[in-house]
Order: C-alpha cells, then structure tokens, then sequence
C-alpha cells in the first residue's frame, strides 16, 4: 500500500493557509504545516493527529530552512511546497520601517524558501511549488506600495523558474496564486472590498489549480476578469486614483 501523498504548507496558522491544510487532510493528504502562532497549528493538528505535522516557524528567521528540513524528516518527504506566508501593511506616509517588514517576508522570505524548494524537488526528480501572490501584483497601489511591488516580484520570481526548469528538463512544476479577497484575518478590516469569497472555497479552487498543475491561477475565478481589467486601464488615469 503506497504511502499518502504530502504537502509543506508555509504560513498554514488561519485563512487560506489553514483551509487549505483541511481540505488537504480531506482529501487524504498527510500535511506539513508552518506558522508563527503555534495554538493554532495544535488546533490544526488536533484534526488528524496521524497524517498532520507541524512546526512553529518564522520565515524571516536565520533558521528558516533548517525548521522546513526537520519537519519534512519527521513527516517524510513533500510533493507539494505552498508558500503561503505573507504581510500587507498600509504605509500612507511611505515609512521604510512598515516596507521592510512587507519586503522582509514577501520578497526575502520567499526567495529563501523558493530557492531551496527548486533544489529540494531537483534532488528528488520532481515536484510543484505553489507560491500565494495576488491580484495586487498586476499594478501599483498607493496605500501599500511596497505590498503590491512584492506580489509582482513573487508572480515574475515564480515564472523564472518556471523557466529554469524547462530549461534543466526538470519536472518541476510552479503555480502561481493570485487571490482577489479571500476572508482573512488580514483582510478583515478593509473597507471597500466586493467578491469576498470564504477562505474555504478559496482552498478548493486553489486545490484544483494545483492538481492541474495551472500555471496561474485567479482566486476565485471571477478575478481574471479583474484581472484583464487591470491590464487595460490606461496608466495616467491608474495614477490619478
């Protein structure tokens, strides 16, 4: 009897993360999960204590890889890696302390886990990496700039590697999520949002997305039209806003 299969879900404490791990666990998957706030991964593990695995981890932290490492030796070896972790802070007065925090997660965190997730699938012959970007990396936006500019760099970041692979005729896949508003704890008190999906339907449309092993994938699927909106608003107008 073969083995279930296993996904390393970064950032897996509430919101998609977490309800991607249930959906998982449903399906009949053992999952690795990461987070900051460890209550809330014993929560998670309390669902299925046998098939989930877990780790309080701060992507940010010098030993980062090392917590990814130990995990994935206890709960044997990822298919999937989700890199699920990020931070949206408004910063109307463009203070550098708030960006870096942003950037600190969502640019370096992610480079770390990225990099060493290539390598760990190139090692085993295969695997997909999921990275969670957004709708925001389609354009700029004044109240967090530096938020929108990091999901631009992890959507452009994931299709060079999408590259690299092909170019090592390496199967290893990557998915790009992009999410429009998903109910989370960090979107929880925006204003002005529309389309809010539950961050469970959420969790099944981004499960699909990584079983047809999409390229890029909108959450939910209405956003593509969001989506093409973005891309042909003129640029002075998007600049007035």
């Amino acid at each position: 009897m073969s083995l279930p299969k296993t996904i390393l879900i970064i950032g897996a404490t509430s919101g998609i993360g977490y309800a991607l791990a249930e959906a998982y666990l449903q399906a009949g998957w053992r999952v690795a999960a990461t987070g900051r706030r460890y209550e809330l991964l014993q929560q998670l593990q309390r669902l299925q204590p046998d098939r989930v695995h877990i780790r309080q981890h701060d992507v940010t932290a010098a030993n980062s890889l090392a917590v990814l490492e130990e995990l994935l030796a206890e709960s044997g070896p990822a298919d999937v890696v989700v890199y699920n972790s990020g931070v949206g802070l408004a910063n109307k007065k463009l203070d550098f302390d708030i960006d870096k925090k942003t950037i600190d997660v969502n640019v370096v965190g992610f480079v770390e886990v990225a990099t060493w997730a290539y390598q760990y699938f190139r090692e085993r012959g295969g695997g997909q990496f999921v990275g969670v970007s957004s709708i925001a990396s389609l354009r700029g936006g004044r109240a967090a700039p530096a938020y929108h500019a990091s999901k631009a760099f992890i959507s452009n970041y994931m299709e060079g590697m999408r590259q690299k692979a092909r170019h090592h005729r390496m199967p290893f896949y990557v998915t790009d999520i992009r999410p429009g508003y998903v109910h989370t704890p960090m979107t929880e008190k925006n204003a002005g949002m529309y389309w809010v999906a539950p961050s469970d339907k959420a969790a099944r449309q981004i499960m699909a997305a990584i079983e047809r092993k999409a390229r890029v994938a909108y959450i939910t699927k209405r956003w593509a039209l969001v989506a093409l909106a973005f891309r042909l608003i003129p640029r002075g107008w998007h600049e007035r806003q």
